[in-house]
């Protein structure tokens, strides 16, 4: 017997995002990994990375100091599989001004645990 799943609220998915940047700011590499699939792929400004890149990130120390996520928007596509996308504004350690990017991740929900497994980030251009 199939069991009939309920689509996640915005509020779930964006607190398991905000989980992703949390462990940016504290340099945690093992939340990371533990949030984003094995087949994660990400598209970002400077090209393509897998998971092994995006926890690689931590090697040295934390890559955040503070972030602030806005106009947050759900597209869900089956129960198992949403859109998040929003607006990050963040600081990077050792930075004097913030950054911003609109942020689009898919989040599926596999064995019954919800794994992020794409994100493309796009610069938000200054006006």
């Amino acid at each position: 017997m199939t069991e009939n799943k309920t689509a996640p609220a915005l509020n779930e998915i964006l607190d398991l995002e905000k989980q992703v940047w949390m462990a940016l700011v504290e340099g945690n590499a093992s939340a990371d990994r533990a949030l984003l699939s094995a087949d994660f792929l990400g598209v970002y400004p400077t090209g393509f990375a897998n998971r092994d890149d995006h926890v690689g990130q931590f090697a040295d120390s934390p890559t955040m100091v503070e972030f602030d996520l806005s106009d947050a928007r759900l597209r869900v596509l089956t129960s198992d599989i949403v859109l998040l996308s929003y607006r990050a504004d963040y600081l990077r350690p050792g930075a004097t001004e913030r950054e911003a990017m609109l942020i689009s991740s898919l989040w599926e929900r596999r064995n019954d645990v919800w794994v992020n497994s794409f994100s493309q980030d796009t610069p938000v251009q200054d006006v």
